[in-house]
């Protein structure tokens, strides 16, 4: 019984390293999506790119869920949040799911030091 229960303990530790790994190559793979789509043309990330749009915290700010919403509905988020920013920002949605995703996986390490 003792063995069984230390197998179950490797199974779930070796299962929770490699959902770790999954989720820093998903951000890895967003900030890719990220550089690819120009993304940096309107905001910001460590002072890189345009300053009147930081992105620096916002993974502590919004949940994956509005991060989702803000790539593929931007617009209903923006009147949502009173946002009046010029150019507004415009729904991207020629991107898959896995880019969406991704991008979200990246989003939300940027928690600000």
């Amino acid at each position: 019984m003792k063995q069984m229960l230390m197998s179950c303990v490797v199974v779930v530790v070796v299962l929770m390293g490699a959902a770790s790994a999954s989720a820093q190559s998903s951000a890895a793979d967003g900030e890719k999506v990220f550089a690819a789509q120009k993304c940096t043309i309107c905001h910001s990330v460590a002072g890189q790119g345009n300053k009147k749009g930081p992105l620096d915290g916002v993974g502590a700010e919004l949940s994956a869920d509005d991060i989702r919403l803000w790539i593929t509905n931007a617009p209903e988020m923006a009147a949502k949040a009173k946002a009046e920013r010029k150019p507004a920002m415009k729904a991207y949605t020629t991107l898959s799911k896995a880019e969406v995703d991704a991008l979200v996986a990246y989003l939300q390490t940027l928690k600000k030091g």
